[in-house]
């Protein structure tokens, strides 16, 4: 905001030459609540690794101080585990102000440039200040009113400058909450087998195989004779044998034929 002239006096003796005090009047607060939430996918001394619900992968590097309230208990960064949830809810409170400073100066006219420019200068050599005069103001000196116009250079004057500005006060809590992962489910128990209940039977072992009787009279000596020859293999052909037939008929049809020769 632009600084105005709003009171101007003679500066008694004694007067400070550059005194401040500052009022702020605070608004109306509003305040906005956003939750995220995300899975751990890796952790790691103070480094965290989130998969957020929308798919982004975010790393965060966590202080020791951070707190998160899982399944009931607080805990750090480092009893964190793969595969928990987690959910941060961050509540953002916003509050409008308005600061006014009140500054009390004495100084001497340095420059004038009407009717809406001041320089003034200080006793004790601080740098001169340029100031806004507001219109129509009137300068008080010596009892005499006198116009930005009818300033001269030399002149002591005493002031009241009135700055306001505004500002916005943000403060944001964050809460992290989260759960644990659920537990894997133990294997279900083997089927208990089927036992039925009925009339007691006892297996008895199967009877034992009787060696053969020894072999008496024929059997014996049969037994004890030389085992059969065994059947010669079959190498020779019935061709000799038939012909040794046609010889033998062929030598006694030339027999007869001779004794039927000599008879007549």
């Amino acid at each position: 905001m632009t600084a105005g002239l709003v009171s101007l006096a003679i500066a008694p003796i004694g007067m400070a030459q550059d005194t401040s005090k500052t009022q702020v009047v605070a608004g109306t607060s509003t305040s906005t609540t956003s939750v995220e939430k995300g899975e751990v996918v890796y952790v790691s001394g103070n480094d965290l690794v989130v998969k957020m619900d929308t798919g982004e992968i975010r790393h965060i590097n966590v202080p020791d101080t951070a707190r998160a309230t899982v399944d009931g208990k607080e805990l750090s960064v480092h009893d964190l585990k793969q595969g928990m949830k987690l959910q941060r809810t961050i509540t953002t409170t916003t509050t409008p102000k308005t600061v006014t400073t009140i500054r009390t100066i004495q100084g001497t006219v340095f420059a004038v440039i009407p009717p809406s420019n001041l320089i003034l200068s200080f006793p004790d050599g601080s740098p001169n200040k340029s100031y806004n005069v507001p219109k129509d103001q009137k300068f008080v000196i010596d009892g005499k009113p006198y116009s930005a116009f009818e300033l001269k250079k030399g002149m002591k004057i005493g002031a009241t400058v009135v700055t306001e500005s505004s500002d916005v006060a943000v403060t944001e809590t964050r809460r992290a909450t989260g759960t644990a992962p659920a537990a894997a489910a133990p294997p279900p128990p083997p089927p208990t087998p089927v036992v039925y209940v009925g009339v007691l039977l006892i297996e008895a072992p199967a009877p034992a195989t009787p060696p053969p009787p020894p072999p008496t009279g024929l059997s014996a000596r049969a037994a004890s004779a030389e085992p059969a020859p065994k059947a010669l293999p079959k190498t020779a052909s019935s061709l000799p044998l038939v012909g040794l037939l046609g010889l033998l008929l062929c030598t006694a049809s030339l027999g007869i034929r001779t004794i039927r020769r000599y008879s007549k």
